[in-house]
């Protein structure tokens, strides 16, 4: 009887064993030997580019590219800055760990405003009104005009406050419905940027060719918002390309395959120089996680256009080439990302190119205490980092850009040691060692019930 409970102990103790490790609550630490990829990072000496902010000496940042993101640690909360130090011989290892700041491109301004009208009325056949603009820059008015099939020149001046004295004329600018040619509109007066509080502007409608019964009147004039300055706009990175396109029936398509965690978040078209043509096409953009069937797409909608014409004497140019689509393929996962241009009746654009874009992510950093680090990733056991040059990171005056290099294998790369409980690497070891206890227990119960027996 003391045989079995014997070996009975002894299986026991290296099951409760198992659940003895590390201090649970100590972070791993930021050592370049775990990290998987590395990548050059190299100012370039004469490029730089004005950002509004505060003056911050020898601040250099780098374009976050889309292999990175699949690569990385989620959120990128693995990256890592060091100093290359020199090391034996020829060749250098990496120094002290450098802070850092990540940036995302957008707007300062993200949404529109709204421009009261005043004053509107008619003065001979133009339509005229004054808009109270916001208290800031401005490029762009977006009126909303009712009507269809229509052609208007609006004459716009700007002054500090409604019929002032004296103006300053804005320009003239073309504003048209062409709906019966198939040519979608266009009511945007495209400015120089101003920040007049007042413009006042001087509409002439009259019918587009082919159209009749077309009556201007001050009820057309709907409203007005004022979009951000377009200095003030987002800029993009590509996070995919592709110039293989297909044709399905009416519909020109592109095919991408999203790796993980690459963000997309506007699709733009490329068009052969060649072409002078006008068009006006919807696109349906969808993205299906990879292993998903086709019903879990994701969709997002829009409309590619360009008008370069003349018509009653008034010259009309507008062109719309990309549509926003954040459509979700930053997910934990692969995602298939089609993008489909139906041509209706119409012969297919001669698209040369369509690209994925996200917003542009820079990394930034003080070039005085690194003048060449080398950026490190790919741990993804590593948490997001605590700098102090990230909580008061403001943009310098003038950023000098960084070139971030090829990435490369770290060579002196070795995988973590797996200091988890016996338990969590092996979870069917305490099933078999629990099965193997309950099995000996049965064994020892059987034994002692034939003694008692007999």
């Amino acid at each position: 009887m003391r045989k079995p409970l014997l070996l009975l102990s002894l299986m026991l103790v290296p099951v409760a064993g198992s659940y003895a490790s590390a201090d649970p609550g100590a972070e791993p630490d930021a050592e370049p030997q775990y990290q998987r990829y590395q990548r050059s990072v190299t100012p370039q000496p004469g490029t730089s580019r004005t950002v509004p902010g505060q003056s911050t000496p020898g601040q250099s940042c780098t374009v976050l590219d889309a292999p990175i993101f699949p690569n990385a640690a989620p959120s990128l909360k693995d990256l890592r800055l060091y100093q290359q130090s020199a090391g034996p011989g020829s060749s250098s290892q990496p120094g002290s760990e450098i802070p850092y700041a990540i940036t995302l491109s957008e707007p300062a301004q993200p949404d529109a405003d709204s421009a009261r009208i005043l004053n509107l009325g008619m003065h001979g056949h133009a339509i005229v009104f004054d808009l109270a603009m916001p208290a800031r820059p401005y490029t762009e008015v977006v009126l909303e005009l009712a009507g269809q099939n229509y052609i208007a020149t609006a004459t716009v001046s700007g002054s500090d406050a409604p019929g002032a004295a004296t103006s300053t004329r804005l320009g003239e600018f073309t504003l048209f419905d062409l709906t019966a040619q198939h040519l979608s509109h266009n009511t945007t007066l495209h400015l120089q940027e101003s920040n007049f509080a007042n413009l006042h502007v001087e509409l002439n409608v009259s019918a587009a060719p082919g159209a009749s019964g077309f009556t201007a009147t001050p009820q057309m004039v709907l409203s007005a918002s004022v979009p951000p300055s377009r200095e003030a706009q987002s800029l993009f990175t590509i996070s995919a390309e592709t110039t293989a396109l297909t044709q399905r029936g009416k519909h020109t398509i592109a095919t991408f395959v999203v790796p993980t965690r690459v963000p997309v978040e506007r699709v733009s078209f490329q068009l052969s120089p060649a072409f002078k043509g006008n068009f006006s096409r919807d696109v349906q953009v969808s993205e299906r996680p990879e292993g998903q069937p086709d019903a879990a797409a994701i969709t997002a909608t829009g409309t590619i256009l360009r008008v370069h014409l003349t018509q009653a004497g008034r010259e009309i140019r507008q062109q719309q080439l990309s549509l926003p689509a954040t459509i979700g393929s930053n997910l934990q996962g692969p995602a298939t990302v089609e993008v489909a241009i139906d041509n209706g009746d119409d012969a297919p654009l001669p698209i040369t190119s369509v690209r994925l874009e996200m917003r542009q992510r820079m990394l930034c950093f003080d070039t005085t205490a690194a003048p060449s680090p080398t950026l490190f990733y790919g741990d993804s056991a590593l948490p997001a980092p605590q700098y102090d040059y990230a909580r008061i990171f403001t943009a310098a005056n003038t950023t000098h850009f960084a070139l971030l290099g090829p990435q490369q294998l770290n060579a002196a790369y070795r995988p973590r040691q797996d200091t988890r409980p016996l338990t969590e690497r092996h979870p069917d070891t305490l099933w078999i060692a629990l099965l193997l206890v309950i099995s000996l227990l049965a064994m020892v119960a059987f034994r002692s019930a034939k003694q008692m027996h007999r």
